[in-house]
């Protein structure tokens, strides 16, 4: 196969967590991250990941065969089309197919078109008719903002009062367009679980199921969050489960968005809640999460880079996957504050003593005279496996009680509800 230039666009946990797995790879000539982060500093590229004409003029320059988008902004602002007028090969979606997480009713007509189970819907433009409909439905309701809100632009509303008054904080212009318009949802019980699945349009292969912890405080209290740890596999998967979701809800949607002409290259990430009629999608999303990707990589027992490869030729279906029995914790360190105002400039001081067990990817972090600083509201992903949830979970923790970051946020019971 020859070997590979690779260029990772990006800035986060997710990006490190991509650039870490992918320069273990024999097939790997050599890595650039755009922008990238303080983890990531041996293969930084200062391009900001908007700034598409920078990033493709790059490309172009430095022979990069392979583009792997982290982020959902520059593939919903058509990143994937703009590699592939220019003759370069991208992973990720294009922008008719990058809607599925860029537009909320967008997703929700596909999965009518799919049939795949879902919460009942509706979406509205006006805020009184919203509201009317809120009365009528009763609550708890979700209140969904119809496009891209960095993965903040949902509300859980248990009572009416606030479902109301969510209506106006979603279409008060604070989201700007992506709230423009509001999907109203009836709420589901059950436990969440995230699936991502690398997709070549036609073949899916799922990775390895994982549990994200929204919410900023501990026992899944305060405000949501682009998520605060995740831990990979929640007990309450299986393998069945694994067969019905495949085959009810992915296997359709790719049947769907070929026959919309927009067929589906790159991540397919399912939000699943496991329901008592079973698994039922929330949402998808149109790339690796954050921070789903840290722990899906260190459980990765394959070589990405010819999985990423087979996905831009449609010749998934020729590869396998292979996955470590162990048990993978991600406890995330926030800045102070976060997710509202938080404080940026923190200086940080990580152990030399890592592990090959234990890893800790860089989000929001940057490099200041020298010194390692908070850059970002999510900091660090610190990372551990073992042959069990709890001594992975006392892993991870043990290693965040070396890490000399100051006034650091974090959650104390990532994966908890594992041992439940």
């Amino acid at each position: 196969m020859g070997k590979h230039r690779v260029l990772i666009i990006g800035s986060g946990g997710r990006e490190h967590a991509l650039a870490w797995k992918l320069s273990q790879s024999p097939e790997l000539e050599c890595l650039f991250v755009a922008p990238g982060n303080a983890g990531t500093v041996m293969w930084n590229v200062p391009i900001p990941v908007q700034d598409i004409a920078g990033l493709v003029e790059f490309a172009l320059k430095e022979n990069i065969d392979l583009t792997v988008v982290g982020p959902e902004d520059p593939l919903s602002l058509g990143i994937g089309d703009a590699f592939k007028e220019a003759g370069l090969r991208i992973f990720g979606p294009n922008q008719a197919a990058a809607q599925l997480e860029g537009s909320k009713s967008f997703a929700k007509t596909i999965m009518e078109s799919a049939q795949v189970p879902t919460a009942k819907w509706q979406v509205f433009e006006d805020p009184i008719l919203a509201k009317e409909f809120i009365q009528r439905i009763g609550a708890p309701c979700v209140l969904k903002a119809d496009g891209l809100a960095a993965g903040k632009g949902v509300i859980v509303a248990m009572d009416l009062e606030t479902a109301i008054q969510a209506v106006d904080e979603i279409m008060d212009g604070s989201f700007g367009s992506a709230g423009k318009k509001l999907l109203v949802e009836e709420f589901l019980e059950g436990q969440e679980v995230s699936l991502l699945c690398f997709s070549d349009g036609k073949t899916a292969l799922p990775m390895v199921p994982v549990q994200d912890h929204k919410r900023a405080l501990d026992g899944d209290l305060g405000l949501n969050t682009g998520g605060m740890g995740t831990y990979s596999p929640p007990p309450i998967w299986t393998d069945e489960l694994e067969t019905t979701v495949m085959r009810d809800l992915v296997v359709p949607t790719l049947r769907v968005m070929e026959e919309r002409g927009a067929p589906f290259v790159g991540v397919l990430f399912l939000g699943l809640m496991l329901t008592d009629q079973g698994p039922k999608l929330l949402e998808y999303n149109v790339r690796f999460g954050d921070p789903e990707t840290q722990v899906v990589m260190k459980r990765m027992e394959s070589d990405l880079l010819p999985i990423l490869w087979a996905c831009t030729e449609g010749r998934l279906s020729e590869v396998g996957l292979e996955w470590k029995k162990e048990v993978a914790v991600c406890v995330v360190m926030a800045a102070q504050g976060y997710p509202l105002a938080y404080i940026k400039g923190t200086p940080i001081k990580l152990p030399d003593n890592g592990t090959k067990d234990a890893v800790i990817f860089h989000a929001g972090t940057g490099i200041s005279e020298g010194e390692l600083v908070s850059a970002g509201g999510r900091v660090l992903g610190v990372t551990a496996e073992a042959r069990t949830l709890q001594e992975a979970r006392e892993k991870a923790y043990a290693l965040v009680d070396q890490i000399d970051f100051p006034n650091a946020h974090y959650r104390q019971d990532i994966g908890l509800k594992g041992l439940g």
